[in-house]
């Protein structure tokens, strides 16, 4: 009957028809749990299952060894596979396995008074059964331990025969290797498939009696960790739920790398390791394109310097360090003179070797007109500028281009930037360098230079001390400042200093002929969210599997791999309250800071202008129930009185 067929039917009546008819309307068109997650094929076979676009092959252990250690399966458990592991455990009546170890017992007893009677050699295998089964024995009597039927399921799973297969060879390998062999379910894959499912029914029913102690190794409490004893806590262990806490320090280098699109998280990451690290006695150095690192500067203490060319922060490329107790004067000079000529190779757009030559003799000859040779005390020195070794180049034969060309750097727009003496103080633990207001044309000039003063004050004096660059793929740009960087990335341990390089042009910087030096001279690196046009090379460049690299696509803000030495685990950026509130980069969190800050200042200056309600209401909202977003996103809950936010008085 159809559905016009009943409401035409005479007689039918409407009330009792229609309470009937949208449920049976409703239960054609809805779809349950198993046609959601079943395949829209399966194909059993006698070795695998056919699920659709997958294989899946089942497997169960047959044999253990007489002794197994502590974590045997953990290499199964961190296998970077798709596997399913099923583990049953069946107890055993106590009394029943005593009444049948009694009987074991006499019959090994038999045994070896038989071959004594006989005369016979002495068999190692009967002795060592007798002394397990007694030691057993005792065990159960006095009830520290107990018997178990144990079955233990695998199901793998792969696209194609040959990768399941190739994952099996390794699966028998590492087993094998311990002493642990396996099997197919050989005509069983259905039983065996459903064995493994989270349906907890045991349909393959191979089981092998197992102790309470060896039980208990086989369950899997361990996976990838990098829990330490020391250090910094980085983040959540996604596999786990354990924390990252890591010191950079203990590692064979300091450095480390960062992997990031625009938006992912990077410099939140980044200021939150700054921030911890400061309370670790750590000096933070800090190169920072965009003016991120300003509030952070500011709130605990340190020194925020804006280098432009209208700035009153100056740095004169020709200041040399005092050199160090194993340091001889004229290596230093030396060192110096060879960095400038690097300097001068970006500013004047490169040079041929002639021109090369004679800026180095002019360089030379300027440190000279100083008074500043390899035998000078560099304590009681006046550095030359610019403008005198312009000098000195222009009574140099063929400079005629060099002067032309380096002109607009002592006379012209850029005279401001590095023709004037240094007057940048680095005596507080966090010292931020900006170069966001500098033109872009000159951004990397202004960053090798700054590195290098970096470096002649690091130089100076050994301490611990972290150099943070953002935007790495500025200095990447140059081979020469590339260079550079690099070589602070080998020489930096001599002198207790971690490199940490940050970039969101991951094509730039990997491209770069130094690129992958310096990941290599990296123990430390980091990948957050990635973009479909740059993961195909981060993916080659770090060896990650297909799950890596589709985790790096679908990972959420904070969210990505954390590489240290050997190991590598997912991890989650997971900020406080307090520490939210110093290191955010939201905009409108930020200007929602500023706000309530600026009425607040206000009401100070004016104590007969009371703070307007809807400020009140507004400081309350940010205090209180503003989201403080995680680098991972996820809002934290507010303490219920929450302490001002830092720099409101």
């Amino acid at each position: 009957m159809g559905i016009f067929d009943l409401f035409s039917k005479k007689g039918a009546e409407p009330a009792a028809v229609l309470p009937v008819l949208p449920e049976e309307i409703y239960r054609t068109g809805v779809l349950g749990l198993q046609d959601v997650i079943a395949p829209h094929a399966l194909k059993i076979n006698s070795r695998e299952l056919d699920l659709g676009e997958k294989i899946a092959r089942t497997f169960f252990v047959i044999s253990y060894p007489r002794f197994l250690t502590t974590g045997w399966f953990a290499p199964i458990i961190n296998l970077d596979k798709v596997i399913d592991v099923s583990i049953f455990v069946h107890p055993m009546d106590t009394n029943e396995m005593l009444r049948k170890f009694q009987k074991k017992v006499a019959e090994v007893q038999s045994q070896i008074s038989t071959r004594e009677e006989k005369g016979m050699v002495r068999d190692p295998v009967l002795d060592t059964a007798y002394q397990d089964l007694e030691k057993l024995r005792d065990s159960l009597q006095q009830a520290q331990e107990r018997i178990f039927e144990v079955g233990l399921y695998l199901t793998i799973y792969g696209n194609s025969r040959e990768e399941i297969d190739k994952t099996e060879s390794e699966i028998r390998s590492i087993l094998e290797s311990r002493l642990v062999y396996i099997r197919p379910a050989l005509f069983q894959q259905e039983q065996g498939f459903r064995s493994v499912i989270p349906l907890a029914t045991d349909e393959l029913g191979v089981h092998t009696k197992l102790n309470s102690a060896p039980l208990s190794s086989i369950f899997p409490f361990i996976s990838f960790d990098l829990t330490s004893d020391r250090g910094i806590l980085y983040g959540i262990n996604r596999h786990n739920s354990s924390l990252i806490l890591f010191d950079r320090f203990s590692l064979e280098n300091y450095n480390s790398v960062t992997f990031a699109k625009s938006g992912s998280g990077k410099s939140y990451t980044t200021k939150l390791e700054i921030l911890r690290s400061l309370m670790f006695d750590t000096e933070v150095i800090v190169i920072d394109p965009e003016r991120e690192y300003e509030y952070l500067a500011e709130t605990v203490g340190g020194r925020y310097f804006n280098i432009s060319l209208s700035s009153e922060h100056h740095i004169n490329p020709f200041d040399l360090p005092i050199p160090r107790e194993d340091e001889s004067p004229g290596d230093v000079l030396r060192n110096n003179i060879i960095t400038l000529v690097g300097l001068f190779r970006i500013m004047l757009g490169g040079l041929t070797p002639e021109e090369d030559a004679v800026i180095d003799k002019a360089i030379t000859e300027t440190y000279a007109l100083k008074d500043i040779t390899a035998d000078a005390n560099f304590a009681s020195i006046e550095p030359p500028l610019l403008s005198d070794f312009e000098l000195v180049l222009s009574g140099m034969e063929g400079s005629e281009s060099l002067v032309a060309r380096l002109s607009k750097y002592t006379k012209g727009t850029w005279s401001g930037f590095m023709n004037r003496p240094t007057n940048v103080d680095m005596n507080k633990k966090l010292i931020v360098f900006s170069v966001r207001d500098m033109e872009d044309d000159l951004k990397p000039v202004a960053m090798y230079i700054i590195t290098h003063h970096i470096w002649n004050a690091v130089r100076k004096e050994l301490r611990k001390r972290l150099l943070v660059i953002d935007e790495a793929w500025w200095m990447m740009k140059s081979e020469d400042t590339a260079s550079f960087l690099f070589g602070i990335a080998k020489r930096g341990r001599k002198y207790y200093l971690g490199l940490s390089t940050i970039t969101q042009d991951v094509n730039d910087f990997l491209t770069s002929p130094y690129g992958a030096a310096m990941i290599t001279n990296s123990s430390i690196q980091l990948l957050l969210r990635q973009s479909p046009t740059s993961v195909d090379l981060v993916q080659s460049t770090f060896k990650l599997s297909d799950e890596e690299k589709y985790l790096l696509l679908e990972s959420d803000v904070g969210e990505g791999i954390f590489f240290a030495g050997l190991k590598h685990v997912a991890i989650k950026v997971i900020a406080s309250y307090t520490e939210d509130q110093i290191i955010t980069s939201d905009p409108s969190q930020i200007l929602a800071i500023k706000k309530a800050k600026q009425e607040l200042v206000a009401s100070q200056e004016v104590p007969s202008t009371p703070v307007s309600q809807e400020a009140r209401g507004a400081a309350a909202d940010i205090l209180k129930n503003a989201e403080l977003k995680s680098a991972s996103g996820t809002p934290q809950e507010a303490p219920s009185e929450p302490p001002l936010p830092p720099g409101i008085v």
